[in-house]
């Protein structure tokens, strides 16, 4: 590590200190000094006295004490005791200068210790850690035994009890009569919503009425409400074909579904969707479309590409019903957790209002990124263990997937920038309420001992 560059302000201080250290231990020699010759005067005087046949201490209380007039203290400024210290000491000195080698040690064991003491804030005990292993456990098997995979049946598709009671719902929310009534009406008709080429100018690789909501950007449940409200306004289609192309293109055959008008659009995107959402190759789960893009991997028995692997889980029903319904395991792990952790902070003796996980600051509550960042782990382990036995893909939960990458980030984030920076506002925010403290006591010594002086400021 190379020698700390101090500013000039910290270089003017080291100086300073360093001179009157030196000033300081002088004034001390020489008090000891004369401390010992006034106690040997007065040893002799009370010997004195005793030969005479006087008593030492009735002779003392029979002095008169003669009250000293007050005497004149003048305080340089501080740019004169610079220029007085820089004389005296030079102006290069440093700070560990004036600690001995004892001192030094001690204040660095004082150092560890405050970092040590910002460490255990973080620190998760063994009720943390079992509360973020069952929150993973109970989301993950929420997943494998209520979710499941989705299946094509005779009635439709069909998956796990809670996923069918998800779809149920959508289906009595958005019945087929009024999806359909909506579908065929000007309010739902967007220009991104060709089902072959017949109607492109240019071509899109797969193209077809199973594929088009996966193919085409504004069908995105997330990119629709950026992608879909652009192509709407400007009467165009963006598609990333199956084998990867990007491709915007005008729909002249579509003209008349444009919108001038950014509400007007964005009220038809919201219109489509809901059109869309109970079909029978419904809208995709969010950004599957963009997978398109990755043209590369060689997967499984039929050495598939991940687009392909993708292409092929939507075609079997992997779509935004079935996206929620993953989510639910999810969201049942971070009830566990947040609940858990609320519950144990009140009965450490937090308040109520210190206690509610809401937000994932670390100064609020410390402990509460870490305990999710370990239970997504435990769930997303589970459900890749779930992937590895089944040799299905349509088992991995991807908003679990997603909710673990989001933790990782953030708890990697913080131990490699952000817990080393605040860590280090702790030591120094410590080291400064012990400076203000020291500040304190050399002013009260100040005040007590230049009461008997005249103070007069250069």
């Amino acid at each position: 590590m190379g020698k700390y560059k101090y500013s000039e302000e910290e270089q003017k201080m080291n100086n300073v200190l360093k001179y009157q250290d030196d000033q300081l231990k002088e004034l001390l020699a020489e008090s000891r000094s004369t401390r010992n010759e006034i106690d040997a005067e007065i040893e002799a005087m009370e010997t004195f006295l005793r030969k005479r046949g006087l008593d030492p201490s009735k002779a003392a209380k029979q002095s008169t004490v003669v009250e000293a007039p007050k005497k004149v203290m003048v305080l340089p400024s501080w740019e004169n005791l610079c220029a007085e210290a820089e004389s005296v000491v030079g102006g290069s000195c440093e700070l560990e200068s004036i600690f001995t080698e004892a001192e030094l040690k001690s204040n660095e064991l004082a150092i560890q210790q405050l970092n040590k003491e910002y460490n255990q804030i973080h620190k998760l005990d063994k009720t943390d850690i079992a509360i973020s292993a069952i929150a993973g456990i109970v989301g993950a098997a929420v997943d494998i035994l209520m979710v499941g995979i989705p299946q094509k049946g005779p009635e439709g598709l069909e998956a796990g009890t809670l996923s069918n009671f998800i779809r149920k719902k959508f289906d009595e929310a958005f019945p087929a009569d009024e999806m359909e009534k909506l579908a065929n009406s000007k309010e739902s008709k967007v220009p991104f919503d060709a089902q072959d080429n017949r109607n492109t100018t240019i071509r899109v690789e797969g193209l077809s009425a199973y594929y088009h909501r996966l193919l085409s950007l504004g069908h995105d449940p997330l990119l629709g409400f950026v992608v879909g409200v652009f192509d709407i306004l400007t009467g165009r289609m963006t598609t990333i074909d199956k084998t990867g192309k990007f491709v915007s293109q005008v729909m002249e055959n579509y003209a008349d579904r444009k919108e001038s008008n950014i509400f007007a659009a964005l009220a038809k995107q919201l219109a489509h969707f809901k059109s869309d959402i109970t079909t029978s190759m419904g809208l995709p789960a969010p950004l599957m479309g963009v997978f398109n893009l990755f043209q590369f991997g060689s997967i499984g028995e039929y050495e598939q590409t991940v687009a392909e692997i993708v292409q092929g889980m939507y075609y079997e029903g992997y779509d935004f019903i079935h996206f929620c319904s993953m989510s639910i395991p999810v969201m049942i792990t971070e009830v566990i957790v947040r609940i858990s952790y609320a519950i144990k902070r009140i009965n450490e003796g937090k308040r109520i209002c210190d206690s509610i996980p809401f937000s994932l600051n670390r100064e609020k509550h410390p402990k509460l990124a870490t305990m999710l960042f370990i239970a997504h782990s435990g769930a997303t382990a589970i459900n890749a263990g779930k992937v590895y036995f089944t040799k299905n893909p349509m088992a991995i939960n991807y908003p679990q997937w997603v909710a673990f990458a989001k933790y990782s980030y953030k708890q990697l984030k913080w131990g490699v920038v952000e817990k080393p920076l605040a860590r280090e506002a702790y030591v120094a925010g410590k080291l400064e309420d012990s400076w203000k403290e020291l500040e304190m006591e050399i002013s009260e010594s100040f005040e007590e001992f230049s009461k008997d002086y005249y103070v007069v400021f250069e």
